[in-house]
């Protein structure tokens, strides 16, 4: 057993036994990790409200040499960031993003995926209604670009031409981006993608956030949705469903039929 000292950030909280909890969190050095923070259910217990959902801060683990379930033995929560459960738009947005580093942020070799998810719920916390949604799109690919699997948007997938910034393109998930006029006729299937819907996918993967009062209107978050859905689906499914995200399109398309 070592201990490890490092940054970490709250993704998932459950009761363990009578007097403990499992806390799922990503970390700066060691990805995602369990830990069970012991007689954390207790009234009076060392970690005190720290380890509520989305808090981060500094955290000292004892990592088992064998088996993937640590124990926390101290954390410190630097930020809790109560906005998020304070509005269902920002909630639904924030489990969205936990949702991706969960699934698929297992290993040390994502050293920087703290950094994008801190920067994610960050951004959440700041904005209102409507605007969570379409951040929570951009902070979602931010974090698909960290794990490696951003999709080519800018030039052609297959054959790597580069393709006009004003075109309208396929995009087929499968190839893994946009494919140009000529590999579409070769290459059935895919979604239409307009020129503007791939400027802001761009954009977000290069790391640019929506601006106040950038959000997207009901049609073109869904289409957004859909898109990321599939494409996760495709290059990071594991075949059991991404309950979070799912919850996230629903409230979408509710929001579009109210």
């Amino acid at each position: 057993m070592r201990l490890l000292e490092t940054d970490a950030l709250v993704l998932h909280v459950l009761d363990y036994r009578e007097t403990s909890r499992i806390v799922r969190m990503v970390t700066r050095d060691a990805g995602v990790v369990s830990v069970v923070a012991k007689g954390a259910r207790r009234p009076r217990n060392r970690f005190g409200a720290a380890l509520d959902l989305f808090a981060s801060g500094p955290a000292v683990i004892a990592l088992h040499a064998t088996g993937d379930l640590h124990a926390l033995n101290s954390f410190e929560a630097t930020k809790s960031r109560a906005a998020l459960v304070g509005s269902l738009d920002r909630f639904a947005a924030a489990s969205a993003v936990a949702e991706l580093c969960l699934r698929f942020g297992h290993g040390a070799e994502h050293t920087a995926l703290l950094a994008r998810a801190d920067e994610a719920l960050d951004a959440l916390s700041a904005v209102e209604g409507a605007d969570a949604m379409t951040v929570g799109l951009a902070a979602s690919w931010r974090i698909v670009a960290e794990l490696g699997f951003g999709p080519t948007v800018e030039s052609c997938s297959l054959c790597h031409r580069d393709i006009a910034s004003d075109a309208d393109v396929r995009f087929q998930h499968r190839s893994g981006g946009v494919v140009c006029d000529s590999c579409a006729a070769s290459h059935r299937g895919g979604r239409q993608l307009p020129a503007a819907a791939r400027a802001a996918l761009a954009a977000w993967l290069q790391g640019a956030w929506p601006g106040a009062g950038m959000a997207l209107d009901t049609n073109s978050l869904r289409a957004h949705l859909r898109l990321m859905h599939e494409f996760l689906a495709e290059h990071l499914g594991d075949g059991a469903p991404l309950s979070a995200f799912g919850a996230w399109q629903e409230r979408a398309t509710r929001a579009g039929a109210a």
